[in-house]
C-alpha cells in the first residue's frame, strides 16, 4: 500500500489512498470500464473504440487467462477503492522466447501525470526481478506519446528499434512504433 503522499505529485488530497496490488477476478468490470475509457480516447492504442467490442465473460475469461499461467502479470492502482490503472504482462509459450514478456499499461486519464504509472511499472519490474524465469520486459509505445516514452527511460527501458510509420492516426497523420526493452 502506498500513500499518495509518499509519492511526488500523486495527489493534493493527502487523505487519498494509492494501492498497487494484483488484479483480482471481481475486477474484471472495474478493468473492462478502464480500457473502454482509454481506448475510446482514440490517441495511443492500436484499438479504436469500435473495434473494442470485449464482453464482460470475454474479459473475465481473459483474465483468468493472465492469472493462471505463472509467467503472466496483473497489476491494478485503486485509488480510494476504485480501479484507475492497469499495468499488464503477457509472457510467451514458446521455449526459446519464455524469458521475455511484454507490457502494457494504462491509466485514466483524470490520474495521469501523478506517479500512477512509475508506481504500476515498478511492481511489475520488482515482480519480473523475483520471477525466476523472466530476465526481458518489452513494450512497445507510440512515438507521439512523449510521457509514456519519458516515463519508460527514466526507469532504464531502452529503443531498441522503431516501425516506422506503423499507425495511421485519425487525422491521417502517422505515429511510429517504438520498442523498448529493459533486462531485470
Amino acid at each position: 500500500m502506498y500513500e499518495l503522499g509518499e509519492v511526488n505529485r500523486l495527489s493534493t488530497n493527502a487523505n487519498s489512498k494509492v494501492t498497487i496490488r494484483p488484479a483480482r477476478l471481481n475486477d474484471a468490470e472495474p478493468v473492462l470500464t478502464l480500457e473502454r475509457e482509454v481506448v475510446g480516447e482514440g490517441e495511443f492504442f492500436i484499438a479504436v473504440a469500435e473495434e473494442y467490442q470485449k464482453t464482460h465473460d470475454e474479459h473475465q475469461k481473459w483474465m483468468q487467462n493472465i492469472m493462471e499461467n505463472d509467467r503472466n502479470a496483473m497489476f491494478v492502482a485503486d485509488v480510494d477503492d476504485t480501479v484507475v490503472g492497469l499495468i499488464v504482462f503477457t509472457s510467451h509459450k514458446r521455449k526459446r522466447l519464455a524469458h521475455t514478456g511484454s507490457i502494457s499499461i494504462m491509466i485514466r486519464k483524470e490520474h495521469r501525470n501523478r506517479g500512477l504509472g512509475r508506481l504500476l511499472l515498478q511492481e511489475l519490474l520488482n515482480w519480473a526481478e523475483r520471477h525466476p524465469d523472466i530476465e526481458k520486459v518489452s513494450l512497445g509505445v507510440f512515438s507521439t506519446n512523449h510521457r509514456a516514452i519519458a516515463l519508460y527511460k527514466s526507469m532504464g527501458f531502452v529503443e531498441e528499434g522503431r516501425k516506422i510509420n506503423e499507425f495511421k492516426l485519425d487525422d491521417g497523420e502517422y505515429s511510429d512504433d517504438i520498442l523498448m526493452y529493459k533486462f531485470v
